[in-house]
């Protein structure tokens, strides 16, 4: 069974936004009402603004921030009712009917990946005629985040199975990763050595957001090369 990571190569990275659409739109994330506070939004997967350098010579970079797929969530730990989990693959799932919105993997998350739904989803004219009937419309009252498109992953190996084979990770991509027009997000088994994402893991460029706290993230940064 594989164990589901992700490599995120920022030096090919434009920050384009294209995966942050595509994320949105694969997955039924709501627009936000605009009189409403901008911490209410929605967004599976954000563009992160980091500054480098000092003034004059200044400038600020975006990276993907989807959700972590920690292999020890500390979402999963206070969740009173198993709403979101750990799979055997090593996703971390929401199971939206048994949210009861305690908002409690709101806080615990330290990446700041889940979200509340604080009002109903609502789409303007005629762009509810776009959502994907693949993926559940979430409520008020229920907290929602990053899967990796796990749908997809349902879809493939069902395809495999009805056609007699094992699935084959290739077939299971992400809709980030399908619309990057540069490659820079690539999706695979993290226990495969010769895959991308368990070689970007060694890579010296390699880094993962906040391990120091033991949460193990699966997603693998690697940093832009120097000029």
């Amino acid at each position: 069974m594989s164990r589901w990571g992700m490599r995120i190569d920022l030096d090919r990275c434009t920050a384009c936004g294209a995966c942050a659409v595509a994320c949105a739109q694969e997955n039924n994330v709501p627009l936000g009402q605009p009189a409403k506070a901008f911490q209410h939004l929605v967004r599976w997967l954000e563009l992160l603004p980091v500054k480098r350098g000092e003034y004059p010579r200044a400038d600020v970079r975006v990276f993907p921030m989807p959700c972590q797929h920690c292999d020890k969530p500390p979402c999963t730990k206070v969740c009173p009712v198993y709403a979101t989990y750990r799979s055997p693959e090593g996703l971390v799932p929401q199971i939206y009917p048994q949210c009861i919105g305690c908002r409690y993997c709101v806080n615990a998350c330290p990446y700041t990946c889940k979200y509340y739904n604080w009002e109903d989803p609502q789409w303007p004219e005629p762009m509810e005629r776009g959502l994907n009937p693949d993926v559940s419309i979430r409520t008020r009252g229920v907290t929602e985040k990053c899967n990796f498109c796990l749908h997809r992953l349902q879809k493939a190996r069902d395809a495999a199975a009805i056609d007699g084979k094992e699935l084959d990770p290739k077939d299971y991509r992400p809709a980030c990763q399908v619309i990057c027009p540069t490659e820079a997000i690539f999706l695979g088994d993290i226990d495969d050595p010769s895959g991308d994402v368990a070689s970007a893991r060694e890579d010296p460029r390699a880094m993962r957001l906040l391990e120091e706290l033991g949460t193990e993230p699966k997603i693998t940064y690697l940093k832009e090369r120097g000029p």
